[in-house]
Parts: C-alpha cells; sequence; structure tokens
C-alpha cells in the first residue's frame, strides 16, 4: 500500500527535517535521485544532451543541483533561466563550476531545448499553481513538438499538485521523481506524470496519516476471498443482482456475469431480463421478482433499472433487506431523487459507484478536489463512495480514502460500470468490508480492462471475460 500526502503535509514535514541538517542537504539528496533517473533515461535514448527549465525558487534549485551532477559525468548541461534574478544562486554556481552554462528564455534557449536529448521541468513544482506562464509555456511546446521527454522535478509543472487539474498550458512528463512521498497529483493525473520515482530524503518519521493511500496487488490478493476446504457456495457468499430492464436488458447480463466471475459462491438475479441472464449464465438462480430471489448476503442493484417509480420500487425493496448493497447508476439517480431512500442507505452497509454526473445529482458538482468531494459525499449520506473516472476515488464515511490510478481509458465504455457493480457486490457478499470491497473491486476492474483491451478498443463484455484472468494475476504476485 502506497501512501500519499498533500503538499502542505509534505511541507511541514520538509521544515521539521530541515531544522536538524546542515543548510542544502535535503535539496543535494533530492537532486542527486533525480540525476539518477535523469542519466537512466537518458542511457535508454543514447542520449548526452540535458536542457533544465528552471524556474525561481527550491524547484529550480533541484533541477541546477541535479544538472551540476549530470555535467560531472560528462552530460552537456544548458540551464534555460526563466527568470535570472531569481534562479537559485548557489545551484546555478555549482552548473558553471562543472562546465555547463544557463541561457534566459529567449531564441537561444528554443535552441537549446531543441537540441536537447532530455528536458528537466523546474519551472514550479509543488509551489505552482494555474497554468504556466507564456514563456515556459512556448519552450515546453518546443520539446513536445520535437518528441523531447520531459522529466518533471516533484511534479509536472501547470498541473495542480493537490488536486492534478489543469487549466491551461502545462507539462506531460514522460516521467516524475518527486522526494519524500508521493503527492496527489501523482495518483490523479497519473497521465500527465508517467512513471513517478520516489525520492528518500528522509521525511518519513514526520509525515502524518496519509491523505489517501492506493492499494498494490499484495492489498488486493491478501483479501480477495478463496474458498476453504470446507466451503460451500453458500459460505463463501450469495449476491443478489437487481439490475435491468426491458430497455436496458444487457446491464442483467454484464453485473450477473461479473458476480458469477468475481467468487466461487452463488448469484441471484431478479429482475426482467431474467431469460436472458438463465440463457447467458446457467449457474445463476434467476427470477422475475425480488420476493422470489431467496436469501442472500449482499446485493448490487441499479443498473438498467429505470428511474421511474417500478425503478423506485426494486431499489427500495433491495435496501429493505438487512444486508449490504452495492448501488450504481439508475439506483445512484434515485438516491439523488428521494430522501427516504437516502435514509435508507445511510442504515447499513452501502457502496455507491457514480461517475461524475450521477455523482452530481446525489451530492453536487465533483469539482476539482475529488478526495475532497468523495469524502464529503460519504460523511453526508453515511455510505462509502466509488467515485469512477481515470482515477477512481473510493470514501468511507471516516474519511479514509484510497486512489485507483488506472493505467488505460479503455474501460470507459458502455456497461463498463455494470460489471464493477457486479465484482463490488460479489466482494461484499464474501464479508468483505465496503471499503474494502469497493477498493478490491476497482482494483481487479482496472486491471481486467487493462488485460482485455491490450492497447484497442475493447467492449463491456471482454472486461467482464477477463476477471478470472485478472483475479489470477493479482495472487500470482
Amino acid at each position: 500500500m502506497r501512501e500519499v500526502f498533500t503538499v502542505e503535509q509534505v511541507r511541514t514535514a520538509e521544515r521539521t527535517v530541515l531544522a536538524r541538517v546542515p543548510p542544502g542537504a535535503l535539496m543535494r539528496r533530492a537532486a542527486f535521485g533525480l540525476a539518477v533517473v535523469a542519466r537512466r533515461m537518458l542511457t535508454d535514448r543514447g542520449g548526452r544532451r540535458v536542457a533544465l527549465l528552471v524556474g525561481a525558487g527550491d524547484n529550480g534549485g533541484d533541477a541546477l543541483w541535479a544538472g551540476a551532477e549530470l555535467r560531472r559525468r560528462g552530460v552537456g548541461v544548458v540551464a534555460v533561466l526563466l527568470d535570472p534574478q531569481r534562479a537559485h544562486a548557489e545551484g546555478l554556481a555549482a552548473v558553471r563550476r562543472a562546465g555547463g552554462r544557463g541561457v534566459p528564455a529567449g531564441p537561444e534557449a528554443a535552441a537549446a531545448i531543441a537540441r536537447a536529448d532530455l528536458v528537466l521541468d523546474g519551472v514550479v513544482g509543488l509551489s505552482g499553481r494555474g497554468p504556466l506562464r507564456p514563456a515556459a509555456a512556448g519552450l515546453v511546446a518546443v520539446a513536445d513538438r520535437d518528441g523531447i521527454p520531459v522529466l518533471a522535478v516533484d511534479s509536472p509543472s501547470g498541473v495542480d499538485p493537490d488536486t492534478g487539474t489543469v487549466d491551461g498550458p502545462s507539462v506531460t512528463a514522460a516521467a516524475t521523481v518527486t522526494f519524500g512521498a508521493l503527492k496527489p497529483v501523482h495518483v490523479l493525473a497519473a497521465h500527465r506524470c508517467g512513471p513517478v520515482h520516489l525520492v528518500d530524503i528522509g521525511l518519513g518519521p514526520e509525515l502524518p496519516e496519509p491523505h489517501a493511500v492506493v492499494l498494490g496487488e499484495a492489498d488486493v490478493a491478501a483479501r480477495w476471498p478463496v474458498p476453504g476446504p470446507t466451503d460451500d457456495k453458500y459460505t463463501q457468499g450469495v449476491v443478489g443482482v437487481a439490475a435491468g430492464s426491458a430497455t436496458y436488458p444487457g446491464a442483467a447480463v454484464l453485473a450477473s456475469g461479473a458476480a458469477v466471475l468475481a467468487t466461487s459462491g452463488m448469484v441471484r438475479y431478479a429482475g426482467t431480463a431474467a431469460d436472458l441472464v438463465r440463457a447467458r449464465w446457467p449457474e445463476v438462480i434467476a427470477t422475475d421478482d425480488i420476493a422470489d430471489a431467496g436469501r442472500t448476503q449482499a446485493w448490487s442493484v441499479g443498473p438498467g433499472i429505470g428511474t421511474d417509480d417500478a425503478g423506485r420500487a426494486l431499489l427500495a425493496a433491495v435496501l429493505d433487506r438487512d444486508v449490504p448493497v452495492c448501488v450504481d447508476a439508475d439506483g445512484v439517480t434515485l438516491l439523488g431523487r428521494y430522501a427516504d431512500l437516502r435514509g435508507a442507505v445511510a442504515r447499513r452497509p452501502v457502496v455507491i459507484t457514480p461517475h461524475d454526473r450521477e455523482f452530481a445529482r446525489v451530492a453536487g458538482e465533483v469539482g476539482p478536489d475529488r478526495i475532497g468531494a468523495a469524502r464529503r459525499a460519504a460523511a453526508a449520506l453515511q455510505v462509502t463512495v466509488l467515485l469512477k473516472g481515470n482515477a477512481t476515488v473510493v470514501a468511507d464515511p471516516d474519511g479514509r480514502t484510497l486512489v485507483h490510478p488506472s493505467t488505460t481509458s479503455w474501460a470507459a465504455t458502455a456497461g463498463s460500470g455494470d460489471v464493477l457493480t457486479g465484482i463490488v457486490g460479489a466482494l461484499l457478499a464474501a464479508g468483505l468490508e465496503p471499503w474494502w470491497a469497493a477498493g478490491c473491486g476497482a482494483f481487479v476492474h482496472a486491471r481486467a480492462a487493462e488485460l482485455a483491451a491490450d492497447g484497442a478498443p475493447v467492449p463491456s463484455s471482454a472486461i467482464q471475460g477477463a476477471i478470472p484472468a485478472a483475479i489470477r494475476s493479482v495472487r500470482a504476485v
């Protein structure tokens, strides 16, 4: 499990460490780690020239000290000074002593960028908010135009380090080197950061409780339900699925099938698509009416049920059963409309799985801070919120939060959410608490999408079919 900290949490820890180490020690340690990654990237490309994009302050200082280290190892270094009067003086002097040179932003700087094999983004890092200024944006555009990779120092400039949002020109890094701890940008905007390399600068003992965590394969494998020698189909968890309608029968097939493939227990289906579910998944116990569904340990409800009176009655009937519930799609919209349904979800373990538009119907606009929005909704509704997106956020009412940064966007396809609903419901039935059911479900769902797509468009049925392979890949670690 990887921990994520806000900029302020990291800054506070840095101040404590800085008070007891020699001046410049932390920056030199960070810069050495940065130089190691930069040299590796240069070696991979067969390159020998680096351009440093140097802003004011410590972020530019990190880039300059790393540049001095690289120059001492035979790398050609040009420091592009976006604000020469405010460049880190000691770092710039170190570059010049090592044989590098500094140039102000302008035509000579643009030519240096164009000749480089790697660009270090030391423009603003964690201290910056808002888009790149014109001079920096123009130089970054040169690197983009010529296909020169950018290595971000701590955080891609122009990308908000606490929210991952972008509001104008910014850096899209080939890789990022960060210091002391992961920050929200590294998981909320992973596509902007590239692979993130964490350099230890001794902050660990001073860091507080993390802002969020990122689950790893070992975390998921340790909690994924595995049948023991005395288990049977009932002890492994029986999940009910209430999904689909005459208009959206596929939702029933996708959610039910995902529940079948996610665990080894039993799936019961209740709804108008019973015949289709039986035809595709003969192991599912399917009935037309929830009253005939039998006993379950959890329910998945919402995909394709509609938002009319029939959909409302179905959701109310599921919530009337004293078991954990995963609510998705039309179910989330109904929660937004009816206070009595919102009151019902607050009385039992519930996971809701909205995308941004569904979230807005039940908890207001997401806004730029996805972690904050999910936490706010979880506390207000007293449910576990799984806010779907390229970076999925799972928040519990107690504030515990995880982020799952997806490696692919191929899961953003019709029916993919229905698959996730089936997985989460099955995990709830197997006994996982809602936060872990949502987090592990999101992890395996994303892995299944990655395996199914393999770099090409993929339908949700293929994502569903890849669930066993995804589980095997997680458990193999």
